[in-house]
């Protein structure tokens, strides 16, 4: 009998005191940022990143 996979759910740990800001660059792909500075980079590389949460 095969084996079924289990399937793999990828998370961010949770730390305290860290304000974590979700941004779309792409249909595909969301990064979470720790500060606003570092979104001015990613709106380089991506001009329709957008904050999500």
């Amino acid at each position: 009998m095969p084996r079924k996979k289990k399937e793999i759910i990828l998370t961010q740990p949770v730390r305290k005191g860290l304000h974590a800001i979700k941004v779309r660059l792409d249909q595909r792909t969301v990064i979470t940022l720790s500060d606003l500075k570092k979104l001015a980079f990613w709106k380089e590389r991506y001009p329709q990143a957008e904050v999500i949460g």
